[in-house]
């Protein structure tokens, strides 16, 4: 669980470094208006691009845990009960 923690916060310093470079490299851009909007556009594709990916291995970092867990109560049930069966027939 700790591991979603860290990647929610990874998440939250990539947008805002983002936001923060979008701004500077607006104020900044010696490009004329039309220019630095197509530049906009693609930065805002590229960081599109690159939440959905982090949100996609958040996603499969969150089921690969799930399954752990899964199997991990899936161990302990088949242990109690190969417990009980064995305290049956003693």
């Amino acid at each position: 669980m700790e591991n979603l923690n860290n990647s929610g916060k990874l998440i939250g310093a990539l947008l805002l470094g983002a936001a923060i470079g979008g701004v500077l490299g607006v104020l900044f851009a010696p490009d004329k208006g039309s220019e630095t909007r197509k530049k906009i556009i693609g930065k805002s594709d590229d960081l599109t691009d690159a939440i959905k990916d982090k949100f996609n291995a958040l996603v499969d970092n969150f089921k690969s845990e799930v399954d752990m867990v899964k199997d991990k109560a899936n161990e302990l049930v088949e242990n109690g009960i190969a417990k009980a069966e064995k305290f049956k027939s003693n």
